[in-house]
């Protein structure tokens, strides 16, 4: 799915970022079967034998040799400086701060804090801003933009907009550890009132139990330790791992790792290291009745 993203921009700095690379590949193909074509002639012509010939020769040697690789550098730079100044889209309408965790997405709007999906206005310029709580990942939007690191001791920042409402896939694209491949994200670009929409359910604390089994599951998400590390606003504050303030709200669980329904969501509490080994989140030992419980609290979490 990435890799067919690249070719599909749903943005302007992808589609100017594509333009660019069909320009490099045609440049480079032209290049290489010229080369093929002297490294051909070369072979099969008979040796010069008189100083004309050799004359030629080196004519060849500085055209080919010094003027060529010029001609094609310059192009390659002009057309560099051109994309650079067409995926500058000055200051983003809204500005996302997004933090890279082994390996999870923190996700920090103006007032309240998500996971591993992101919502954004169609048609407005977005201010990412990038860093990094451990080591060195990098954020791509394949149909959105180009891939740009987060560092730990640097932030860096983007500025994406999305021309067409839809999800888009995304990806850490700079290997971060044992499970790199299953630190994916979400980009949803919606309508502004949808948007607003989204913000206002996001702004609101943490839903209140909406049944007797979730009554239960909170005592259980307390009494087990959970909040020490997520923070559900208004109940706990963890600090370590993704806020699941609103996790009902998010189509997946574990960065992409599983859809969020209720069997992998008991599934992943039991047992989050048969799913992504290397994980920091300790499997809950709880009976089935206890299980149930705190699926049935954490799926109030709207």
């Amino acid at each position: 799915m990435q890799a067919a993203g690249m070719f599909e921009p749903r943005g302007p700095v992808a589609a100017e970022m594509t333009y660019l690379f069909w320009v490099l590949v045609v440049l480079g193909a032209a290049v290489a079967m010229m080369f093929i074509g002297l490294l051909v002639r070369a072979l099969f012509r008979e040796p010069p034998g008189d100083a004309d010939e050799n004359r030629l020769q080196r004519r060849w040697l500085v055209g080919g040799g010094m003027a060529m690789p010029a001609l094609v550098i310059g192009v390659v730079f002009g057309f560099t400086l051109i994309g650079m100044r067409n995926t500058d889209l000055g200051p983003g309408s809204l500005e996302i701060d997004v933090i890279g965790h082994q390996w999870w997405w923190e996700v920090r709007y103006d007032g309240f804090v998500t996971a591993n999906e992101i919502h954004i206005p169609v048609g407005e310029p977005v201010t990412f801003t990038l860093s990094s709580a451990d080591v060195i990942h990098s954020f791509w939007v394949p149909e959105l933009g180009g891939k740009i690191d987060l560092l730990p001791d640097h932030p860096n920042s983007v500025t994406l907009q999305a021309d067409e409402a839809g999800v888009y896939g995304g990806a850490c694209a700079e290997f971060c550890g044992l499970q790199h491949a299953r630190m994916r994200l979400q980009v949803h670009a919606e309508s502004r009132e949808d948007y607003e929409q989204w913000v206002a359910a996001q702004q609101g604390g943490a839903s209140e139990p909406d049944s007797a089994a979730a009554e239960r599951g909170l005592e259980i998400f307390l009494t087990e330790g959970c909040g020490e590390c997520h923070t559900v606003a208004g109940v706990t504050e963890g600090r370590k791992a993704p806020d699941l303030t609103h996790l009902a709200s998010r189509s997946s669980l574990a960065a992409g790792t599983l859809p969020n329904d209720s069997q992998h969501l008991a599934d992943w509490i039991s047992d989050p290291e048969s799913f992504k080994q290397g994980t920091e989140m300790p499997g809950a030992d709880l009976d089935e009745n206890d299980l149930n419980d705190l699926v049935a609290y954490l799926e109030s979490l709207r």
